[in-house]
């Protein structure tokens, strides 16, 4: 392995990877719509119970999401605070039954988060984990971290977290990209703060212009600011700061009284997004109201949102472009995950607003 150009965050080069056909390109999902899916779940269940039934109804239950309990962290006793790992990829048509379990796949992560709710239930940490992280993978030696999803399914992808950070995974959500759009367009379109402007080169949005400041986004628009990852320097990194601040915007939006008074908006909400999302049996509409009372003061501002640090970028032996670990960072977040603490780690480092 050559050692990282740059120490923080320098330009990640574009994947190696060869789409699978035409569609799949079009049909990667977005880290952003995952984290959106859960919070809708959360929100609808705390003030419309009946809603989580529909999104229950609705979603399909992932059969086999956990690896067997003999390789799992165990929770300390009374430990009550959630992990929930999200993550987008292609797992509509042929492939989504494969990828589900623990068969061998040619699928692959291409968002990954960590979701984090303290046991007071007062805030939201959401840790992006950038998709070629350069890990051990248990049972297959070092690889990118969403290669774990192609080797053994989503029980390999949890193990894989768990083992990362030494902390179980309550529950797993997996998210397909149409979703989003509907989402998206049944919230009348979505706000956000564009920092740097841009115009994708390909896809359905090709030539648009994103100028910087406060736009209005309808479904279309939202999926190509979230993907895009060429346009910028420092690629992925930038795209995972859009993701983060798309994702803001929609919980924003959400929350907020016009939305959660109107019963024809949270009913087309729900609607739009349940028939592309997949979790794993344990979180059941039960499960999501439950949370989600306990939830009912968390606001926007009370999310946190960050990346897991990096020590940049480098090559692999085998000649890949890879995001080099922080173990320091990883350790670090591990220990304050398992006092209940994160908090504590994001005003020591000063993520508050994100990195």
């Amino acid at each position: 392995m050559t050692l990282p150009t740059e120490s923080r965050n320098p330009s990640a080069e574009p994947s190696s990877r060869p789409p699978k056909n035409g569609k799949k390109t079009a049909r990667n999902v977005l880290l952003g719509f995952a984290a959106a899916v859960l919070i809708v779940g959360l929100v609808a269940g705390a003030y419309v119970f009946n809603l989580a039934q529909t999104f229950n109804s609705g979603t399909t239950k992932i059969d086999n999401a956990f690896p067997e309990e003999s390789t799992r962290p165990q929770k300390a006793a009374g430990n009550t605070a959630m992990n929930i790992l999200v993550m987008g990829s292609d797992t509509r048509g042929s492939s989504e039954v494969d990828v589900e379990t623990d068969a061998s796949t040619d699928q692959r992560a291409d968002t990954l988060m960590l979701v984090h709710i303290p046991a007071d239930r007062k805030k939201v940490y959401a840790v992006s984990l950038m998709r070629d992280l350069w890990i051990d993978i248990p049972g297959k030696g070092e690889s990118k971290i969403n290669a774990a999803l192609a080797y053994g399914g989503v029980p390999l992808m949890v193990q894989t977290v768990e083992s990362l950070f030494q902390q179980r995974i309550d529950h797993v959500a997996m998210i397909d990209f149409e979703g989003f759009k509907g989402l998206t367009d049944a919230l009348g379109g979505v706000e956000v703060d564009v920092k740097i402007p841009f115009a994708p080169n390909s896809g359905p949005m090709a030539g648009h212009v994103y100028e910087a400041g406060k736009q209005t986004f309808n479904g279309d628009e939202a999926l190509a600011f979230v993907r895009e990852r060429k346009a910028f320097s420092d690629g992925d990194y930038q795209r995972v700061r859009n993701q983060q601040a798309y994702l803001k915007s929609i919980m924003s939006k959400v929350i907020a009284r016009e939305t959660l008074t109107n019963p024809v908006t949270i009913s087309n909400m729900v609607s739009a997004v349940s028939p592309f999302v997949s979790v794993d049996k344990s979180f059941d509409a039960a499960a999501i109201g439950n949370l989600a009372l306990g939830m009912k003061d968390v606001r926007a501002q009370d999310t946190v949102m960050f990346t897991l640090p990096t020590l940049g970028t480098g090559t692999s032996a085998d000649g890949q472009s890879i995001v080099l670990a922080d173990t320091t960072a990883i350790s670090d977040i591990a220990a304050a995950l398992s006092k209940d603490q994160l908090d504590s780690y994001v005003t020591a480092h000063a993520l508050e607003k994100g990195n």
